[in-house]
């Protein structure tokens, strides 16, 4: 019978190592920070107006009240 010369090719196999898995080269990036300071709570910068007060003192009458009304007649019955 027929008979190969050569033996049969071993089974086939890669040549190279599977890849690893992939891995990020880079790290992740830092958290997101503003480089400047905040700016401070918003001053006024002048200073806020004194409460306001009537230049005029209090309204007082200057007349007194008239006296109790008085009959000038003396009563007729």
């Amino acid at each position: 019978p027929y008979v190969y010369s050569s033996p049969p090719p071993p089974p086939y196999v890669y040549s190279s190592p599977p890849p690893p898995p992939y891995v990020y080269k880079s790290p992740p990036p830092p958290p997101y920070v503003y480089s400047s300071p905040p700016p401070p709570p918003y001053v006024y910068s002048s200073p806020p107006p004194p409460p306001y007060v009537y230049s005029s003192p209090p309204y007082v009458y200057k007349s007194s009240p008239p006296p109790p009304y008085v009959y000038s007649s003396p009563p007729i019955y």
